[in-house]
C-alpha cells in the first residue's frame, strides 16, 4: 500500500474541534482531528466523478457488520445488484458503516482489497479498509461532525493551511481558454 495511503499520525493544523473528521476527497485522505496541531490520517477512496459531494454533516447512525440495501438510483445504474445483503465479509458496506446525516451514505470498506482505491468508489461513499474503519469506528460517536471538502480543495498536509475553511485553488486559464475568449470578442 503506498505510504499515503496508510493510516499514520500526521501534523495537522485546523480550527476544527478535536474528533471532528475532515474528509479531502481530492488527495483520498480522511483525518480524525486529535488537536494540539496533530490528526490521524487515513487513506480513503472517494465516489467516482459525478457522485461525489461535498459538504457539512454529522454522524447520525453506526453500524456493525451492516446489511445492504442498495439505492433505487444504483440499481436503476447497475440493474443486476442483488436488492437485499446481509452483512458480512462478502457484504460491499464492510466491517462497519458510519452513515452520514439522513442520506445514509456510509464510510466503508470490504475485505476483498488490501487498499481504498484512490480512484472510484460506488455512489459517493467515502471508503476505508476494514482495519481502518474499525479504528475510525472506535473512536467517534453519533453527533460527530464531518467535513467533507470538494475535490479541488488543496492538499491539507500543507503547512499554513486553514483546513477546516480551505478553498479551491484558483484556477488557471489555458491557451484554449484564452483562444476562447478572443473568439467570444469578434
Amino acid at each position: 500500500m503506498p505510504e499515503r495511503l496508510r493510516r499514520a499520525t500526521v501534523a495537522f493544523d485546523t480550527r476544527e474541534a478535536p474528533g471532528t473528521i475532515i474528509i479531502d476527497t481530492g488527495n483520498t485522505a480522511l483525518y480524525y482531528v486529535l488537536g494540539q496541531g496533530r490528526a490521524i490520517r487515513y487513506g480513503v477512496g472517494v465516489g467516482r466523478e459525478g457522485f461525489t459531494w461535498s459538504g457539512v454533516q454529522t454522524i447520525s447512525r453506526k453500524a456493525e457488520w451492516p446489511d445492504w440495501h442498495p439505492p433505487a438510483e444504483m440499481i436503476a445504474r447497475q440493474p443486476y445488484l442483488p436488492r437485499f445483503m446481509a452483512g458480512g465479509p462478502g457484504n460491499p458496506l464492510g466491517a462497519r458503516a458510519m452513515y452520514l446525516g439522513s442520506s445514509a451514505v456510509p464510510h466503508s470498506r470490504h475485505q476483498r482489497s488490501a487498499r481504498p482505491s484512490a480512484s472510484s468508489s460506488p455512489s459517493g461513499c467515502i471508503r476505508l479498509t476494514n482495519e481502518d474503519v474499525t479504528d475510525l469506528f472506535s473512536r467517534v460517536d453519533v453527533g460527530t461532525k464531518v467535513v467533507v471538502l470538494p475535490k479541488n480543495a488543496p492538499h491539507l498536509e500543507a503547512q499554513g493551511h486553514d483546513h477546516a475553511f480551505a478553498r479551491p485553488a484558483p484556477r488557471v486559464a489555458s491557451r484554449r481558454d484564452h483562444a476562447a475568449a478572443r473568439a467570444a470578442r469578434r
